[in-house]
């Protein structure tokens, strides 16, 4: 039975280790190699776990499995600079000195380089001269370990059309010539509000996503908070908005399995189990919530952190609702989006009733957004269920999943 059980194991392990090491081995080879050789490191990363699989299901798991996978990847590393240097008259003079170099080379995997390699890449790939699509892909394939099926899965297109954006966002950074570095304070000042978009954009793919993959949308989401608290660490990008945006990334985590059913369909928030909130995640929100009160600057993810806070606070009081309403205010004119609004029109229906709340809805005419006419849905049940239906059957007609559009014919029969 030892072997059986010890493929099993095997099988388990390495798609573990897969997603917790691969993203390390390659953000330090990146870092040593540059983005001129961004595939290298990909592929000698991916090397390292192939040549795992196969060894240890000839010879069994060894005693320190990530001691291991370093220890090879740092000898593919080494084996791969020393035949680019060739010995022989191909070779740069840049390089011919630099040999006795490239033949200590050692890959350093303490946490420290670690950390600080992913760090440098953030601000790396969080480069304007790429889209936001392909910052949020990036960061998933290289600083969070995600593989082009899942990567896929979370942006509901298929393998090709990953692997294209992918390609175009390393020719982009090749291009540039971006270096894979950490910005002077200057220009960590002026890159980090774009880094927090792309970890904001990464944890609402998560936390907002309609793929069925409950996992990947839980890391999306774990993920995302692991790459803020990695800039709160740093003392020269632990800032208040970005302690505002752990802290709103908490609270949202601390209600995840609340808000989704077992088939996958979206509960609202007055339909959740309040027993099914994290404590623990709402105490840490509010940790990082306290540190983001410093300084003269209100960025919107501290009112975004602070709406998350008062959702996470039992009962149905006209204080808190009162609260929420006011944020949601103050954000709009910080900045305004749709879904923000429609999202402050909820609010108002909790805070001054539901025929304000309506009037204001109805001005908003988010004509391609089912959760608009979902929300209408629920303003006006109770008041005219004709129109309540009707707004819940033209949610129905646009939603864009099977499970919405469950939990929306079931709104609908209530009405019936």
């Amino acid at each position: 039975m030892q072997g059986p059980l010890l493929f099993m194991e095997q099988q388990e392990l390495i798609p573990h280790l897969f997603r917790s090491e691969y993203r390390k081995i390659v953000a330090v080879l990146c870092r040593r190699f540059g983005f001129d050789q961004i595939e290298t490191a990909e592929d000698l990363a991916s090397d390292t776990f192939v040549t795992a699989a196969q060894t240890w299901a000839l010879k069994g798991i060894p005693q320190n499995p990530v001691a291991w996978l370093y220890n090879v990847a740092k000898n593919k590393a080494k084996n791969f600079l020393q035949r680019e240097s060739t010995f022989e008259n191909k070779v740069t003079v840049e390089v011919k000195e630099g040999f006795s170099e490239l033949h200590e080379f050692e890959i350093d995997l303490s946490p420290q380089n670690i950390n600080d390699s992913q760090l440098q890449m953030m601000f790396a790939i969080c480069h304007p001269s790429i889209s936001p699509e392909a910052q949020i892909g990036l960061s998933l394939r290289i600083l969070c370990g995600f593989g082009i099926d899942e990567i896929a899965e979370a942006f509901l297109v298929n393998k090709e059309t990953i692997n294209k954006r992918l390609y175009r966002a390393k020719e982009r950074l090749r291009e540039e010539k971006i270096k894979i570095e950490l910005p002077a304070q200057s220009g960590i000042n002026e890159r980090l509000e774009t880094v927090l978009t792309t970890i904001y954009l990464l944890f609402s793919e998560g936390y907002y996503s309609v793929s069925k993959n409950q996992t990947i949308r839980k890391e999306l989401c774990l993920e995302a908070m692991r790459l803020c608290y990695m800039l709160i660490e740093n003392k020269n990008t632990n800032k208040p908005h970005v302690n505002a945006l752990l802290s709103l990334m908490c609270f949202h985590t601390s209600r995840f399995d609340a808000r989704i059913n077992n088939d996958g369909e979206l509960i609202l928030y007055d339909e959740q189990d309040p027993n099914l909130w994290n404590s623990e995640l709402i105490s840490k929100g509010g940790y990082f919530l306290n540190c983001a009160a410093t300084g003269n600057v209100l960025s919107k993810y501290h009112l975004e952190a602070a709406i998350a806070y008062w959702n996470t606070q039992q009962g149905d009081t006209k204080e808190k609702w009162e609260n929420i309403l006011q944020l949601y205010n103050r954000l709009l004119q910080i900045e305004y989006s749709p879904i923000a609004a429609l999202n402050r029109t909820y609010a108002l229906s909790k805070a001054n009733g539901k025929m304000e709340a309506i009037a204001t809805a109805e001005k908003l005419n988010l004509a391609n957004n089912h959760f608009y006419f979902a929300l209408l849905g629920e303003l006006y049940t109770g008041i005219d269920n004709q129109k309540a239906k009707q707004n819940f059957q033209k949610a129905f007609s646009i939603a864009k999943t099977q499970t919405d559009k469950q939990s929306i014919q079931r709104k609908i029969d209530k009405l019936c």
